[in-house]
């Protein structure tokens, strides 16, 4: 049974799932991209549009990569779909916390809890990919 467990690395998706969920969330409600969007932030339109593409495509990337790894044929199409896509959202979690001006990492690290976490999901995935457990 608890070989059965790991042979479907279970616990990944407990970290996947969540993170999917809120770049999906995320990426939708910047749609339609506008100008007036990017403007408020204080972004080119350019940057804004990435954002938005980055953070759906990262959670979509995120699934895609993890259902990938049942394809005995080639596993290495999932891993590397699974860690571009935590490339992806560790890019943009330092753009997001850039973004907010923090005044010293402390600051970040004690009062911006959700993008760290966020980041820090996202570096999990760009270094570990698909690895076995």
């Amino acid at each position: 049974m608890i070989k059965k467990l790991k042979e479907l690395r279970l616990s990944t998706w407990l970290l996947r799932i969540p993170i999917v969920i809120i770049f999906i969330q995320q990426g939708l409600s910047k749609f339609p991209v506008t100008l007036e969007d990017a403007q408020a932030f204080d972004l080119p339109y350019i940057v804004w549009w990435f954002v938005a593409y980055g953070e759906l495509g990262a959670g979509i990337g995120l699934v895609v990569g993890g259902l990938v790894i049942w394809n005995k044929l080639w596993p290495w199409v999932g891993d590397i779909i699974t860690r571009f896509s935590g490339f992806t959202i560790g890019c943009i979690m330092t753009g997001v916390i850039w973004v907010g001006q923090p005044d010293s990492l402390m600051d970040v690290i004690l009062y911006d809890n959700l993008h760290v976490l966020l980041w820090v999901g996202g570096l999990f995935f760009a270094l570990r990919g698909n690895e076995n457990e």
